[in-house]
């Protein structure tokens, strides 16, 4: 008999997202030049990041920056381990 798990909560998907942006964030923050664009780009600033890190405005600016910048969101994507589409669905979420 296979085992049957109860829908995620709007909570639940609310985690993820924040968990896919903060790992996005990451990812971006690796690379110094990816880095510096997303600071002059978004507005953001490094004392923003440290003080408002899971701010979910912050979190949605990161992930609009990669789903505004196609090669960057493919290759988060692919070192995150998920498809675009879960990117740009996490975005949606942290933006309601």
């Amino acid at each position: 008999m296979p085992i049957s798990f109860p829908p995620k909560s709007a909570a639940h998907d609310s985690a993820d997202a924040d968990a896919l942006a903060l790992n996005a964030l990451g990812w971006v923050l690796a690379d110094d030049e990816r880095a510096e664009r997303l600071l002059a780009l978004t507005g953001l600033t490094p004392e923003i990041l440290r003080e408002r890190l899971t701010d979910r405005a912050v979190l949605t600016a990161v992930l609009d920056f990669l789903a505004n910048h196609e090669p960057d969101l493919l290759l988060a994507a692919d070192a995150l381990s998920v498809e675009p589409q879960v990117l740009l669905a996490a975005r949606e979420r942290l933006a309601r």
